[in-house]
């Protein structure tokens, strides 16, 4: 159903999952200690596996379990969720420009989020905002793809995504407008520009909660994207309803999407630069090509944020502008060399 691997990239596959698994634990090893505060690597020993006689400060367990552990964790799970995101969608869509943004849901997101900013007292509605105003924009775009005979137009549907992402951004550009408080206004601009700051415990355990069971969900689907490869016609003589799997992937893919948008913020590229690494070295089998992007989506993440973090510190920049400045180059690289095989 998919063209065979060749030689090279098998040989590429026995040593990526290893190396990926290596490189998760080296980038929340290196986000656990790099910071304006430095942490001695006996510190944060002892702060992760409990072992007081290590710690040479109190202060050290404390910055390590409650701001740069879930820090790095939650960076794994949004790049993870990102960048299988991306990989569904590009292989949804048979489309290698396909995002997990391309049917408006960060631009619902920034509106739902700006609007919790600007004028809510509550900082604690911002993630249940922004997940209101993907999941508002999401079903405008499906009900316009929808037609009579209830089956969804791929094509409508990426031209709806456009149209309403646009909309969603005119409303949130008039909200920024509106708004009077400088400091609100602030707020509203490092969100949409994607950050990891707002990492809590409570906030990871419930992202959590949504993220790894829909990107399970995903993975149960893999045999049936690789089918989908063949055309809608290909997939049917196989046994695959295309048009199940279009409803199964778009709401798992918009649900994973949402949510980790909903607690980051807008970070761009990791969907759409990882799936493409991925498929250039293990292959276009979505059963390999999902997890090995779900550990490269995180680790990318995770090793942006700590760049973020120590490129002008103490000062911190948004995530989202570290992931442009590396993901933008290289996918204009990509196109360049490997266009007509993207």
């Amino acid at each position: 159903m998919i063209r065979s691997v060749n030689p090279a990239r098998r040989r590429v596959g026995r040593w990526i999952g290893p190396a990926l698994v290596l490189l998760t634990l080296a980038s929340i090893l290196c986000a656990v200690l790099l910071g304006p505060a430095r942490v001695p690597l006996r510190s944060a020993v002892g702060a992760l596996f409990g072992v007081e006689s290590f710690l040479d400060s109190p202060v050290h367990r404390t910055i390590v379990r409650q701001l740069r552990l879930p820090r790095a964790l939650l960076g794994l799970l949004v790049g993870a969720s990102l960048a299988v995101s991306g990989v569904a969608m590009q292989g949804l869509f048979r489309n290698p420009l396909a995002s997990p943004y391309v049917l408006g849901i960060a631009s619902g997101a920034s509106t739902g989020a700006a609007f919790i900013i600007l004028f809510s007292a509550s900082a604690l509605l911002l993630p249940f905002g922004a997940f209101v105003g993907s999941a508002a924009a999401v079903s405008i775009v499906y009900l316009l793809a929808r037609g009579r005979d209830r089956r969804t137009s791929i094509f409508t549907l990426i031209l709806a995504g456009v149209a309403v992402g646009a909309f969603f951004a005119a409303i949130t550009s008039f909200l920024i407008y509106l708004g009077s408080d400088g400091e609100k206004l602030s707020d509203v601009l490092f969100w949409m520009m994607g950050g990891l700051g707002r990492a809590r415990w409570p906030s990871l355990a419930l992202l959590a909660a949504v993220v790894l069971p829909g990107i399970g969900a995903v993975f149960f689907f893999a045999r049936d994207l690789n089918a989908l490869s063949l055309g809608e016609e290909g997939a049917r003589h196989v046994g695959v309803n295309p048009d199940a799997l279009y409803r199964w992937l778009l709401l798992l893919t918009t649900l994973l999407t949402a949510a980790a948008v909903a607690i980051a913020g807008t970070i761009g590229f990791i969907g759409l630069v990882v799936p493409h690494v991925m498929r250039l070295l293990v292959g276009p089998d979505h059963r390999r090509l999902l997890p090995f992007a779900a550990l490269a989506g995180g680790c990318f993440l995770v090793l942006s944020d700590i760049a973020a973090r120590l490129l002008l510190a103490p000062a911190e920049l948004p995530v989202g502008v570290i992931t442009a400045f590396l993901g933008a180059p290289f996918f204009l690289y990509l196109l360049k060399t490997r266009g007509a095989k993207l």
